[in-house]
């Protein structure tokens, strides 16, 4: 099938995945957003069979096989697919044909509605992130003003104080309250802006890297599966540092020190966060093969104050998701046993 310009164009900037197949049923256009779909680029697909690009499909080639000889459209709802990577999907079919010189070619339209869930859960996710964040922030103003007062009372009594094995109380007092306001400063979450200038990911990526391996786990495994090709973009390193930093050590924390992380990156084409598609992302995974999160904590994950450790403060993956949210960007987290993924989405925004 060939495009003209203003078709090519049309075509690529639609969210809804597209591809041609000739008459043989081997395909011959993939748009955008079907190479993201499939997870393959449009020169490594071409000349497959549909059976070759979704193995198990066998359905869906006799829908085609059947648009071919009878030149009539065909539309199927919730349809079930298995992609290459073994990962399964649920998009709604449209299958249309359309007469060529060359003879009979189908145009396939995937859309994704696993897509469209994920978009709405991640619009509830960031507005509940949002009202949670300005609840503990309201209520870590209400601390610290007493505290200081708490604090300032101490120092007053310490100093009237004679008897040294009384001022070691007023010591404890002062100390604790020093542990208070910091953590009351991490409940209060970033305080200033992202100082936004290029960087490249890998470098922040390998950085997370150096300072988790000299944390003397000396049975983990950190494993590197990086995407070279990944261009330099703009935002701030040191915020984006510590937010792969928490996610990182909270991994190692799952794990007690043994076990596999993997740190992968890569890129997303027609990528939609929040309200807004982008034409290209970076997504950075962070993968262990830890015992898994619990299932009712999923939902909450990223809230302050919750944690599944006892000595956690729940405070590192809730300040995470506010870094990379100043970014435009957004955390997902899937979790089963064995196998825990976080995912930090970043809009790529070139230098």
């Amino acid at each position: 099938m060939k495009l003209g310009s203003w078709d090519s164009r049309i075509l690529e900037g639609l969210s809804t995945a597209v591809l041609v197949f000739d008459h043989a049923l081997q395909l011959s256009y993939l748009n955008p957003a079907g190479e993201t779909l499939l997870a393959v680029s449009l020169r490594q697909a071409s000349g497959q069979g549909v059976q070759d690009l979704l193995p198990g499909a066998t359905t869906l080639a006799e829908r085609l096989r059947y648009a071919v000889d009878s030149n009539q459209p065909y539309t199927e709802h919730e349809l079930h697919l298995r992609l290459p990577g073994g990962h399964d999907i649920t998009v709604d079919c449209i299958v249309t044909p359309i007469d060529q010189a060359g003879g009979t070619e189908i145009l396939v339209e995937l859309t994704q509605l696993d897509r469209h869930l994920r978009i709405a859960r991640e619009e509830n996710l960031l507005e509940q992130h949002q009202v949670a964040r300005q609840l503990v922030r309201g209520l870590a103003h209400e601390i610290k003003n007493p505290l200081g007062g708490l604090r300032g009372a101490a120092q007053l009594l310490e100093r009237e104080l004679d008897n040294e094995d009384l001022k070691e109380y007023t010591r404890i007092i002062i100390g604790e309250a020093d542990r208070l306001r910091g953590l009351v400063n991490r409940m209060l979450g970033p305080n200033q802006l992202p100082q936004m200038r290029p960087c490249n990911i890998h470098q922040i990526v390998e950085h997370v890297r150096n300072l988790v391996a000299a944390e003397e786990h000396a049975d983990l495994a950190l494993i590197r599966d990086y995407d070279p090709s990944i261009p330099d973009f703009r935002a701030d390193p040191e915020q984006l540092i510590q937010a792969l930093l928490n996610i990182v050590r909270n991994a190692a924390q799952a794990l007690h020190g043994t076990g596999q992380i993997i740190l992968r990156t890569r890129t997303q084409r027609q990528f939609t966060i929040g309200q807004k598609r982008h034409k290209l992302v970076v997504r950075v995974d962070v993968i262990d093969n830890g015992p898994g999160i619990p299932a009712d904590m999923l939902e909450t994950i990223f809230y302050p104050m919750v944690t599944g450790r006892a000595e956690g403060t729940g405070l590192g993956l809730s300040i995470a998701q506010s870094l990379v949210n100043v970014h435009g960007g957004i955390i997902e987290c899937s979790s089963r046993p064995g196998h825990t993924e976080f995912t930090i989405l970043l809009p790529l925004e070139p230098t």
